[in-house]
């Protein structure tokens, strides 16, 4: 299984690749949104682990690009902890919302 992981946090990308790739999964990932874009492009992974905070786009945008051609699963992984911020991007099409730290 091929995991994207979105993020612009050094730490958080090294603690989930370490994590994940120690349980089997091929990790690729991604700085910023547009980067995120390309990828799931060119990687097609089956599942998008995507902060929202990232540079260039934002996760929001991220999600909303991707609703619009492929239906792979998003998990939403986030520091914001607002009730607003999760149902916007449950609404605009993530799977599902962790916050962290986690």
């Amino acid at each position: 299984m091929k995991i994207l992981v979105a993020d612009d946090d050094p730490q958080t990308v090294r603690a989930l690749r370490i994590t994940l790739g120690a349980r089997g999964y091929e990790i690729v990932t991604a700085q910023n949104g547009i980067e995120a874009l390309n990828l799931v492009i060119t990687e097609h992974p089956d599942l998008v682990m995507l902060d929202l905070g990232m540079p260039q786009l934002t996760g929001l945008e991220v999600i909303q690009g991707l609703r619009g051609w492929t239906s792979v699963p998003i998990l939403v992984v986030s520091g914001r902890t607002d009730a607003a911020d999760k149902v916007e991007a449950l609404d605009a099409g993530a799977d599902d919302y962790v916050t962290k730290p986690f």
